[in-house]
């Protein structure tokens, strides 16, 4: 969902817990977070919060997911 958007632009987990999980998507929204982060360890998104990079351990509110770009 984050490369179809493009990497200047970023995404928000709960479309991610809907597109995936329907109607449970609430209930799931741990999982999301979780594979970002996964995926941010992976370089292949970043996680960010207020428009900055955000660790796990730093973590405190909503957060937004954008792809890295791999051509930069």
């Amino acid at each position: 969902m984050a490369a179809s958007r493009g990497a200047d632009k970023t995404i928000c987990p709960s479309e991610v817990a809907r597109f995936l999980f329907g109607e449970n998507w609430r209930k799931e929204m741990q999982t999301v977070r979780n594979a970002a982060f996964e995926l941010a360890e992976e370089n292949r998104v970043v996680v960010i919060q207020k428009g900055k990079k955000v660790e796990p351990e730093n973590l405190k509110g909503p957060i937004r997911i954008k792809i890295i770009n791999s051509k930069t």
